[in-house]
This record gives C-alpha cells, structure tokens and sequence, in this order.
C-alpha cells in the first residue's frame, strides 16, 4: 500500500509537471562567459544545463524547456547586462555564473526580479553571506578552499614557505587572502612573497624567475585557466624547485591537454567525485552529445544545477520563485557530484580534497577532513 502511494504520487508529480509545461515554455537561463579567455569553462556550463534538460526531458517525457544562454564574459558590465536581457526574456530559473567577479554584480538585478539563480562555479563567500533567498551555490567557497589549502601545506606537504600568485579578481584574490589569513592565523606556514598578474596575460617569465631566486617551498597558483597551464610550462623551462599547488578554476581536462607532461606534480584542490553509475552516464551522454574527449570540471555543477531546477519545479508544480526555493532548501537532491543540499545562506555542504597530476590525469591524494592520503 505505501508503495502504490509513493507510485501514485510520483505520476501525479510528473503530470502536474507536464502539464505545467505544456501549458507554458519554461525557460532556463544560463550566465557564462562564452567570449574571451574563460569561454572553455562557459561553454562547459551551458553544456551542462543543456544536457540536463534534455536528459530530464528525455525521463519525463516532454520538450516544452528551452535554454536561453547569456554571456558573462567574464566582467561585471557586461554581466549585469546579459543578465537583465535574461530577466526581460522571462526567463524562470538562471543557472550562473562563473567568475565571482561577474556573479555578484549580477545577483543584484537577478534578485531584484525575484528569480532563482543557482551558481555552479562562483566561490567567493560574499555571495551567498548577503541574505539573498534565491541565491544558492553548488561548488565549496573559497574560505573553505583556502582551509583545506593550508591544512594540505602544514600537515601533509610540511611547508615553511609558501609564494601566492593571483590576478586581482574577486575569485583569485579571494583564495589567497584567505589562505594568508589562515596561514597567519596557524603561524607555520610563512607566506615570503605574493605577486601579482594581469587577466589575460600569456608571459609569467619575470613573476616565475624572481621566485626562484626567493625559492619558496611551495607556490600557490591562484589563477584561472589557460593561465594555469601556461604558467606551469614556464616554470618547469626555468627548472623551479618549488612544489605548485592550484585550485578548482585550473582542474579542468584542458590544463592537462595544455600543459602536458609539465603538468606532472602539480596539487590541486577539488570536491571528491563521487563514483556512482549516474555519474557515469552522464559523462557518456554529454561525451556523446557534445562529441567531447572529457567532461569539463563546472559541466558537473552546471549539469545537477539543471536537473535539481527541473526537479524542484517538478515537485513545487511551479516555477513561482518563492515556493521554488523553499523547495530546492528543503530537500536533499541527489547528484552526479554526490548529494545536494543547502544551509540557510545557500551554500552546498560540500568540502574539498587534494588533488595530485600523476601520468597526465587527476588523481585523488589526499583529504583534508581526515588528514588522510586516499
């Protein structure tokens, strides 16, 4: 009897749905830089919501849920304006964006409609430490990050030193103040030295060969990719004995194909991927769909961002935006980048690992949690 209930309930769901759909297009926005050096990873999330929904659609039965992409570029202008053009295109649901220097601009007009805005990449811990509602956030935030990061140089690697590299973003300059925070706050790792590039920049030559004459026991690459990939062949020309660790922005397929074997050594940290059958097919549908060689880092995010979207609509039986993220923050949703759910800020509970190159793939290293190798 309990289970023709849960039966019973699941159709009514899925017709309340269809019908909801039928009855009106939903839309999915989408906020990714699709121009400029970052348009690998903006592509990736738009690739990512769209396998969702044609995935969900392809479980459900329906095609009445178009896609409507917005280009962030990277930049807080041109982020706010793809993103009123989305809200005035009625958009339900906005699934971005990536850079958290062109997130948080945005949240201002996307809150202002009333429209739930799911990120599956911004990190900074502004964002969701600003009370908005309709705000929720996929990846760990950067202050997570920086602790997982100095937990790794203390307890595991056992460096003195350590020299930061960012660009001044919101992101990246981000991660190394926390990371100078909490490494002041542990006083064992001394940080002797932080520069300082430009967005954008293809030549670290003179940065990387006045850190070697300081030679730290580690540098920190707080950058995006393809400035992690190009940086890191740089500094093994120069024959640099420091250990180079980098976070999530730079684990990403393409900094393997870039980099190549200079790749090799490289620490980095990430959420754990969690190995499920899910996850699996998704990976082969998106490959097949997208006809890619690997699945980009934020295409996960992007991909569960999707899919919890559609399925806390589907059990609302709306896409009114207050009923919508009530739903989405009173339930837990099961991912391709494991389980989902969300504090009262909008933040996931979610926590990275260390990440080691090894043989030109991404290997699980060591846990910062546990302090233990994996």
């Amino acid at each position: 009897m309990k289970k023709a209930g849960i039966i019973v309930l699941c159709l009514t769901l899925i017709l309340g749905f269809q019908s909801m759909a039928l009855a009106k297009t939903l839309k999915i926005g989408t906020l990714s830089p699709l121009t400029g050096p970052y348009a690998q990873d903006g592509t990736d999330i738009l690739q990512g919501v769209k396998t969702a929904v044609a995935v969900y659609g392809a479980l459900k039965g329906y095609d009445k849920v178009e896609v409507v992409p917005g280009d962030s570029a990277c930049d807080g202008g041109k982020a706010t304006m793809a993103a009123n053009k989305l809200i005035n295109s009625g958009v339900n649901v906005i699934i971005g964006a990536y850079c958290s220097s062109a997130t948080e601009p945005a949240q201002i007009p996307i809150m202002d409609a009333g429209i739930v805005q799911i990120t599956p990449a911004s990190t900074n811990e502004r964002l969701t430490a600003k009370g908005y509602k309709y705000f929720f956030r996929m990846p760990p935030r950067d202050d997570v990050q920086a602790w997982s990061t100095v937990q790794f140089l203390e307890k595991k690697l056992k460096a003195k030193t350590i020299a930061l590299i960012d660009d001044k973003q919101t992101y990246t300059a981000g991660l190394t103040a926390n990371i100078e925070k909490f490494a002041k706050e542990k006083n064992i790792v001394k940080v002797i030295a932080h520069e300082y590039i430009t967005p954008g920049d293809s030549d670290f030559t003179a940065v990387l060969t006045k850190l070697k004459r300081i030679n730290p026991d580690v540098i920190y690459m707080s950058v995006y990719q393809p400035e992690g990939s190009k940086m890191i062949q740089q500094a093994r020309k120069l024959d640099m004995s420091s250990t180079f660790l980098s976070e999530d922005a730079v684990f990403h397929p393409k900094f393997l194909e870039v980099a190549g074997k200079n790749a090799e050594g490289v620490y980095l940290t990430f959420a754990k991927a969690p190995e499920t059958p899910e996850r699996d097919e998704f990976v082969q549908t998106y490959m097949k769909m997208w006809n890619a060689k690997a699945v980009g880092s934020y295409a996960y995010y992007a991909y569960d961002a999707g899919m919890m979207a559609l399925a806390a609509i589907e059990k609302a039986s709306t896409a009114d935006a207050d009923k919508l993220q009530q739903t989405i923050r009173d339930n837990t949703w099961t991912g391709v980048s494991g389980d989902i759910s969300f504090d009262e800020h909008g933040d996931r509970k979610i926590a990275h690992i260390v990440w080691l190159v090894k043989d030109n793939k991404f290997v699980p290293f060591w846990d910062p949690i546990t302090g233990k190798d994996l």
